[in-house]
């Protein structure tokens, strides 16, 4: 099984200031443009985690927006509760889908995310997201180039046909191990399946420890041709 070692190696210390004040310039130029008409859609990964201290060190008080599929690991719910307490200024919203599990397989049949993992998706993450975007005129992505080929060309702003606004992407030339750096170096809470060989962590039943390490998504959806959830595209 793929390890938290294995994606980290023994990296030194984080060096790279560049890339942090890179970040800030583009949260601050974001904030100071779209002000009260911008959130962050955190899913509390690892990027997540280092996303929200950035934004706390630009805005205090800022929205953050976890979509709560009420299908998610135990450890991602203890994480979210430990931010709180860290950033205790951050307004941090549990999104959760118009139907509950139950409801969703009285009408899909069980286990939708088995049968139709695109539909599943669907109803319990982009419905509930457009609805959060509803009149917002930009949102915050942890977004990295090196994640997936599907991610390669991602841009600090990005125009959003999906949901009509600006999705803005301050890590873009962050590596992993720049992210394990900071997020060390900072002390920093992170969801401890991280260091059980999770990179990439979604809901409990989509989720499997990474099969290979050049793939940090590659646990996703594991089995099936499905690559995202489909937020990004």
């Amino acid at each position: 099984m793929l390890t938290f070692e294995n994606w980290t190696d023994s990296a030194p210390e984080f060096e790279d200031e560049d890339k942090v004040t890179e970040a800030l310039n583009v949260l601050k130029w974001a904030y100071a443009h779209y002000e009260e008409e911008l959130v962050y859609a955190c899913s509390f990964g690892i990027e997540g985690i280092v996303l929200i201290e950035l934004i706390s060190r630009v805005k205090k008080d800022a929205r953050i927006v976890f979509l709560d599929t009420e299908l998610h690991f135990k450890e991602t719910y203890d994480l979210i509760e430990r931010v709180k307490a860290r950033y205790p200024d951050l307004n941090i919203l549990l999104k959760k889908p118009s139907l509950t599990v139950a409801e969703q397989a009285a009408e899909y049949g069980d286990e939708l995310w088995k049968t139709n993992p695109n539909e599943c998706c669907r109803i319990r993450k982009v419905l509930p997201l457009r609805e959060v975007m509803s009149g917002e005129k930009a949102w915050i992505s942890g977004l990295r180039r090196e994640q997936s080929p599907s991610r390669k060309d991602t841009q600090f702003l990005n125009k959003d046909d999906k949901f009509k606004n600006i999705k803005i992407c301050p890590l873009i030339h962050w590596t992993w191990k720049d992210v394990w750096r900071f997020a060390h170096k900072n002390d920093l809470d992170y969801n401890v399946l991280h260091d059980q060989g999770y990179p990439s962590i979604g809901c409990e039943p989509c989720t499997q420890p990474a099969i290979d390490v050049n793939d940090a998504r590659s646990g996703r959806w594991n089995g099936t041709q499905k690559t995202e959830c489909g937020l990004h595209g």
